[in-house]
């Protein structure tokens, strides 16, 4: 129990490095919570014009997530390491350095879950490409891609990480809840539109 509650501290750590903020201010381009939706993640970020910083944020946002899971595994094992996926997508979206207003969760999500069950990780990224491709609303997306998550998890990987699956996409969920909302009055902005 120790174990997991520090693996969850270590990855709250790393879950709230804001690198869409960092990024977006080391690139001239101010305070990315000023843009857009407000939000500090990449989808926001590629509002911004910069489609190399909104990849980079993409790849940092979900590659945090992965660290504390690896980390927590190799030192701690195996359920210290669902702690810490799950304190890493806590962390950023209630990073204590800015008042516990953080991102949506997505990209750290699909990494903690790309390093604790990569079978279900690759699923839940390959249901986001897809509905994607077919709606071009990141939402939506990302909507599906965690309700099918948990499922996954069950199927291929068991009640440990099914329970952490389902623990994040309610998170997920729970952050979306005025994206949700747009969705079901069909109003929320397709790719390529102002938020």
């Amino acid at each position: 129990m120790i174990d997991a509650l520090l693996a969850a501290a270590l990855g709250y750590l790393l879950g709230s490095i804001p690198f869409g903020l960092l990024l977006t201010r080391v690139a001239g381009l101010g305070d990315i919570r000023r843009i857009g939706s407000g939000n500090i993640g990449a989808t926001n970020v590629l509002r911004t014009g910069r489609k190399g910083l909104a990849a980079a944020t993409l790849l940092l946002d979900g590659g945090k997530g992965a660290v504390a899971v690896l980390l927590a595994w190799h030192v701690a094992g195996p359920i210290p390491a669902l702690a810490a996926g799950f304190g890493a997508v806590v962390g950023h979206l209630f990073p204590v350095w800015l008042r516990f207003h953080g991102g949506k969760g997505v990209a750290t999500g699909l990494g903690v879950l790309l390093a604790a069950a990569w079978p279900v990780g690759a699923i839940a990224c390959a249901t986001w490409l897809i509905v994607f491709a077919v709606l071009r609303i990141s939402s939506a997306s990302a909507l599906t891609a965690y309700a099918v998550a948990p499922v996954a998890a069950a199927v291929l990987s068991g009640y440990a990480v099914a329970v952490l699956a389902l623990a994040v996409a309610v998170l997920v969920f729970v952050r979306h809840r005025d994206n949700i909302r747009r969705l079901l009055a069909g109003t929320e902005p397709r790719f390529g539109r102002r938020a």
